[in-house]
């Protein structure tokens, strides 16, 4: 994520991302608020509010200050007591092991937002590619739709044979192909 993170130019702040509404800068931002917003959850001290999507509200030092964020994000859930008890992130409250797997995901897939929507090549830890595939594959079983509370948007189809990350973005309301224009 760091390396995308870095690889975007000034000039596509403004460029649109697969999250409909959401610019390359809203998408810096809200990556600028979840990865201290799960990095404090990790460390089991809640941080009062959520994470933004908003290209107005974009830190100016977020060249600097997002890498630094994101290693502390993973620094964080490396501590085993991360994992113990419960973590609080945007006032919801799961087991530890629950939360870390949504801020994984969260990590992974705005990280392929980012990377299409710039121009850039993508390639996530199959391990944590399988890992949110399990959990967005949960989140979309019938009876769980609770669980969605509308991070995604409708399913896109994608075929049972596609690749793990194309399957993973399709449940996720994402089109492996982005941008289709």
């Amino acid at each position: 994520m760091i390396r995308i993170v870095t690889g975007v130019r000034d000039g596509q702040l403004d460029d649109p991302t697969p999250c409909e509404g959401t610019p390359v800068a809203g998408m810096l931002d809200h990556l600028m608020g979840l990865s201290l917003a799960f990095r404090m959850g990790a460390e089991k001290t809640p941080l009062d509010g959520g994470a933004s999507a908003s290209a107005s509200a974009l830190d100016p030092s977020w060249r600097s200050e997002l890498p630094a964020r994101l290693d502390a994000l993973a620094a964080a859930w490396r501590d085993p007591i991360a994992w113990e008890g419960f973590a609080t992130v945007g006032g919801a409250s799961l087991p530890a092991p629950a939360m870390g797997g949504v801020a994984l995901n969260e990590v992974l897939l705005h990280g392929w937002d980012l990377a299409v929507a710039t121009g850039q090549e993508y390639r996530p830890d199959p391990a944590s590619v399988e890992a949110c595939l399990a959990l967005v594959t949960e989140m979309n079983e019938p009876g769980n739709e609770e669980l969605r509370n509308g991070q995604f948007g409708p399913v896109v189809p994608v075929p049972p044979s596609a690749p793990s990350l194309d399957r993973l973005l399709g449940l996720a309301g994402r089109s492996p192909s982005w941008p289709s224009r």
